[in-house]
């Protein structure tokens, strides 16, 4: 596979065309320190490795090179695995899955011996004389089948129905003092993608029916956010990851 140095491919498009680093920031939107760091490839100067990406195909494109070109060969020589967010999240949800194993091993234990008691039960009652039998505690058919029944409809019409009552998100993000360059996400660091881009000073982006966002913003502090019709005023005021839910906006990380 051809290797080719990002840095310089950038700075010598951007010299051919008699481009200066001011004017491209304002037309890009992208702070010239961080085009800078892009040229030199000193990618730890910006925020992180979601702003890499953007901004390496943001400014690749605005130079008239191929964008995804050079943000493949960023991501096979550069990129790290996985963002700290989600490397972060991972062990309570493996500690949760282990959790759910132990419920299921003790549940199924426990219908074992309620089944062994009721062979032992049957066999019993063949073999006695008497019309009639006494059942043991805990032993009649009657309670098994009422737990069973509720867990057989929630696959059915009513679970289909509580699915849909799920609260859902929605947010308004506009900026009001400023740009901010933005990255949404469905669910976590690793969901479908919704929006990426910069929001420019005066315009709007509304998220209506998600129950969980990621956010990655650039320029906080020049946002308006209103979630669920309230406006949210503790906002970071530095480049952060974000996860929105019906509860509010809790911040994952920082970075200068």
């Amino acid at each position: 596979m051809l290797v080719f140095e990002i840095g310089n491919s950038l700075r010598e498009a951007r010299l051919r065309q008699g481009l200066e680093i001011p004017r491209i920031e304002a037309e890009t939107k992208i702070r010239g320190k961080y085009l800078r760091a892009l040229e030199e490839e000193q990618f730890e100067v910006l925020p992180g490795d979601t702003y890499v990406k953007g901004f390496l195909r943001t400014y690749a494109d605005y130079l008239g090179l191929d964008g995804q070109l050079y943000l493949d060969e960023y991501s096979s020589r550069f990129a790290a695995a996985e963002e700290v967010p989600f490397a972060q999240s991972a062990e309570p949800r493996r500690r949760q899955r282990r959790r759910m194993e132990s419920n299921l091993v003790v549940v199924a234990l426990a219908a074992i011996v309620a089944v062994t008691i009721l062979v032992v039960v049957g066999l019993s009652g063949l073999g006695s004389d008497s019309g009639g039998e006494t059942p043991l505690p805990g032993t009649t058919t009657e309670p098994t089948t009422t737990e069973a029944e509720p867990s057989a409809t929630t696959t059915g019409a009513d679970g289909a129905e509580e699915e849909a009552a799920a609260p859902r998100v929605r947010l308004v993000l506009t900026a009001a003092r400023g740009d901010s360059f933005l990255q949404v996400r469905n669910g976590g660091v690793n969901g479908r993608l919704l929006w990426e881009g910069t929001l420019e000073q005066g315009q709007t982006q509304r998220f209506l029916k998600y129950r969980r966002l990621w956010i990655d913003l650039d320029e906080p502090q020049n946002l308006n956010v209103k979630l669920n019709g309230r406006r949210v005023a503790d906002l970071p005021t530095e480049p952060a990851v974000v996860v929105v839910t019906v509860d509010g906006v809790r911040t994952i990380s920082t970075g200068s």
